[in-house]
This record gives C-alpha cells, structure tokens and sequence, in this order.
C-alpha cells in the first residue's frame, strides 16, 4: 500500500533509519500543526483510517505519533480505544502499576539499568501483536526506547553461523526463571508469581501457568522457578514478507543470576554464539530521543525493543493488544 492519507503528514526524527527500503519509525505529524494537533483530531483521523494505519505499521514496523497535543493516560488511552484493537494482559517479570482502564507503567526497575531486547511476552503461547507506548515525561538523558528490525538479526545470524542456527532452531530452546513471591521494584524482573498470576494461591497459580505454557517448581523461599520450552528460535509471521523473525529471548536470559537458556534437550548454548548474537542485536538497534506526548507503534511481531539507563524523571506509559 502506498502512504496516502491527507490527515497525516510525514516526517523526520533522530536515528530514524532505511532498512531494507522501511523508514523506521515512520513518523506522522498533523498535516496543519496550528489547527489539527489537538487530541480529538487525532482520535478522528485514527479512527477513519484504521485499515490504512495498520498497514503503515506492518510496512514500517513502528510508527511514531510526534508533535499532538497528548498529555496523560486519559488522553493515551482514548488513542488506544480508537485503534480498536483488543487488549492483551500482561505476564512477565516486569515490575509495572495499573493507571488507567487499559494504561499501565512500563518497566519500573531502576532508571539506571538497561533493559534487554526483547519481543514482549515472546515466551507466553499468546503474545500481543503490537505494543504501544506514549512519553509522559521524557528523561533529561537518555531513556531511550531502542528496537530491532528481528529479521536483520536472524539474517545476520545465517550468514555467520548457519549450522548453530539451524539446529538451535530444530531443537528448541528451554528457558527457566527465577521469581519471588511478592514484587521487587528493585529489580527490573521484580514482578513477584502473586501479581504475575493474579492469585496468592499456589493451586491456583500452577493452573494458570500451565494455561500459558508453563511448568512451575516452588523454593523454600517461597518464590518459584518457571520453565519454558521447547520454544522457537525463529519464527515467520502473515503478512511480513515470509522473513524470520529472531523471535526468543536467548541473549536475554542465557547464563542470568535468574534466568538461564539453553536448547531444549539440556544442551548449552556456545557462548561464542551468544556473545556475537548480542553484538548484532545492538549494532541493528535503532533509537531516538523521546518528546513530550510522543505514541509509538510498535510492531510486536516484527521487532525487539528495550530500554536504556536514564536520568529520572522518566514516565513513559504503555499498554499491549492483539
């Protein structure tokens, strides 16, 4: 589809990159700032072109909403109401607040650590197909959101170690992790197995672990180790040019003080394999400066994102849909 719509303007923002012929982000402005950038004429336009946006957001992979006038929750979650996509409840460990109807904190481990790459939710069997996110208040340094075109990573990956691919990929791979019972803001995979579940009830929790694909083990401490797998290492999706997607966590959680990776019939990654894989993954980041007001798109099934350290204050909020 070609880009065309009068109600949106293109534009240009820090870092942006041509991968492949996709500008990422693709960032959307108001084509008259002084007379249409306010909120409901953003819920307008959004509204009347629902199919054309989700096709900006499967070409692009992420797309950018700068320069409307979006102050609060209240205001991000009538963007999301007017997608009209489903919601999708979180389960990870990530320590998070409920704001508003289907507004929740992003991670709130501290500012100054750096929040791995990752597809969200990659491990659950239903994970959401975007994630959105809007900028309350941007940091004074740093902050970044950056993310990864996933198939760039998986094509990097071929050309270098075709055959530790290939059969990472034919195997599987298990993941365990570590959590305790009640949450830890400390940690930015604090989120305890109580909040994560929605029960202080171990039956009960067990039961929805399994539902998602889960086997849990409980720990003296009262905390529980989860273990995941077989999991994909690649994935393809509809509609996305039939490329693989580097679609796990495998960097993420291999060789963790609470967590671990590994193919699922127990044998270790080379750690050769991870290092390189980890290089690749932040030399294919793309990242730019968050403003005020700023909504990103992000196309969950596409790309990795994370975080990276800040100075506070930082608020950025965001909710996850089908």
């Amino acid at each position: 589809m070609e880009f065309s719509c009068e109600e949106f303007k293109v534009g240009k923002c820090e870092g942006q990159k041509l991968v492949h012929g996709e500008t990422m982000p693709l960032v959307l402005h108001s084509p008259d700032p002084n007379n249409s950038s306010d909120l409901d004429s953003l819920v307008s336009s959004l509204k009347k072109n629902k199919d054309w946006f989700e096709q900006m957001i499967i070409k692009n992979s992420a797309v950018l909403l700068r320069g409307y006038d979006v102050k609060n929750a209240e205001d991000f979650n009538q963007i999301v109401e007017a997608f009209g996509w489903d919601d999708i409840r979180y389960v990870g460990p990530a320590p998070r607040t409920h704001v508003y109807k289907r507004i929740w904190t992003a991670n709130e481990g501290p500012l100054e650590e750096f929040i791995y790459y990752h597809h969200e939710m990659v491990l659950i069997k239903e994970y959401p197909k975007k994630v959105i996110l809007f900028c309350e208040v941007p940091p004074p340094k740093g902050g970044e959101t950056p993310f990864v075109p996933s198939f760039r990573v998986t094509e990097r990956m071929l050309e270098e170690f075709p055959g530790a691919v290939e059969d990472i990929d034919s195997k599987g791979l298990k993941y365990t992790f570590t959590a305790l019972s009640k949450n830890d803001t400390s940690s930015m995979r604090g989120r305890g197995w109580e909040d994560t579940f929605g029960t202080s009830d171990r039956a009960e929790a067990e039961k929805r672990a399994k539902a998602l694909g889960m086997d849990m083990e409980w720990l003296p401490n009262g905390g529980v180790k989860t273990v995941l797998g077989p999991r994909a290492l690649t994935k393809v999706f509809d509609g996305r040019k039939g490329r693989r997607m580097w679609f796990n966590t495998m960097v993420g959680m291999h060789g963790k003080e609470h967590s671990s990776a590994m193919m699922a019939d127990g044998t270790e990654i080379p750690a050769n394999v991870v290092k390189r894989c980890e290089e690749i993954i932040e030399e294919e980041s793309i990242q730019f400066k968050w403003e005020k007001g700023d909504v990103l798109v992000l196309d969950n099934l596409a790309l990795l994102h994370g975080r990276r350290p800040s100075l506070p204050p930082r608020r950025v909020l965001v909710t996850t849909c089908k």
